[in-house]
């Protein structure tokens, strides 16, 4: 029995092995993602939370929320992209922002509700995985995860030979957080002759680029490394500034202006995370009729 069971064992060591080796003749190099991955615990050490339980690599990621720390805790989630300007980053081959820009992207979404974030999953779509480039997505997942204080807690990284043009990927990203009920910021009590307060942007953060990309480089007919002396920057560098996260700023002033203890009423009624449809499109999603 023992004898048989190693052979089983063994049998199917072999082919799995078989099977590995005629995986990587298709395009999909599971050694070398298994090796680029062996990382990752090194790259996310700085966005764990206390609240984080298990390892890197299970098939889901834990987390235990702390219900103590809240009377009616709501969980708040959004997922998006990073869009064409992805383009930008294939074109300087610099990818060091573009994880950074999707995880802000997302604080964003769900700090207009109020909501502190938790966790976040990405998702990395490419033909032929490149170390150095899954390298730099990675840690501008950590970086702007940590500067969030949000656990990077799982992800996925999909190689697909053929899906994709050489060099080229696809991110998106999942976000969680959580707003007490009675803080929602929904809009409700705005009334006429309240101010309204605009935050600065640092660009064009992650939308337009489209737009931006054919004006530039259609019509101008510059380059990604063509200097601008109206930007001080070259054209690229200038398209992959990353994309700021107000949610630090957003919690300070939710403190201090809409504290949950007070009982007074919320200073702060609504915000509106200016995306694609600009102010025409957005500021009216958080307008009472």
């Amino acid at each position: 029995m023992a004898l048989s069971l190693v052979r089983r064992r063994a049998g199917g060591y072999f082919a799995a092995l078989m099977k590995q080796k005629a995986y990587a003749a298709a395009g999909v190099d599971i050694d070398l993602g298994n090796k680029v991955k062996a990382a990752l615990p090194q790259l996310l050490a700085s966005t764990r939370r206390r609240e984080v339980l298990g390892s890197v690599g299970g098939f889901g990621g834990l987390f235990a929320l702390d219900t103590k720390k809240f009377r009616q805790p709501v969980l708040v989630s959004s997922a998006d992209g990073v869009g064409t300007k992805l383009k930008i980053a294939f074109a300087m081959d610099r990818h060091d922002t573009v994880g950074q820009d999707l995880v802000n992207h997302c604080v964003n979404d769900i700090a207009v509700l109020g909501a502190e974030p938790l966790f976040f999953l990405d998702y990395i779509g490419t033909g032929k995985l490149r170390p150095d480039v899954f390298t730099q997505l990675i840690a501008g997942f950590a970086r702007a995860c940590a500067a969030n204080h949000c656990a990077l807690i799982g992800g996925e990284t999909a190689q697909m030979p053929g899906f994709y043009q050489p060099g080229e990927y696809d991110l998106s990203g999942t976000i969680v957080g959580v707003v007490e009920k009675d803080r929602i910021l929904d809009g409700k009590s705005i009334r006429p002759g309240d101010a309204v307060i605009g935050l600065a942007s640092s660009g064009l953060h992650t939308n337009g680029y489209s737009l931006a990309r054919r004006i530039f480089f259609e019509r101008l007919k510059l380059k990604p490394a063509t200097f601008v002396r109206e930007l001080n920057n070259t054209v690229g560098d200038e398209l992959l500034k990353v994309h700021l996260s107000y949610g630090p700023l957003v919690r300070k002033l939710l403190q201090k202006f809409n504290p949950a203890a007070s009982g007074a009423k919320p200073a702060v009624k609504a915000l509106a995370h200016i995306t694609g449809g600009g102010f025409i499109d957005n500021i009216p999603r958080v307008l009472p009729d």
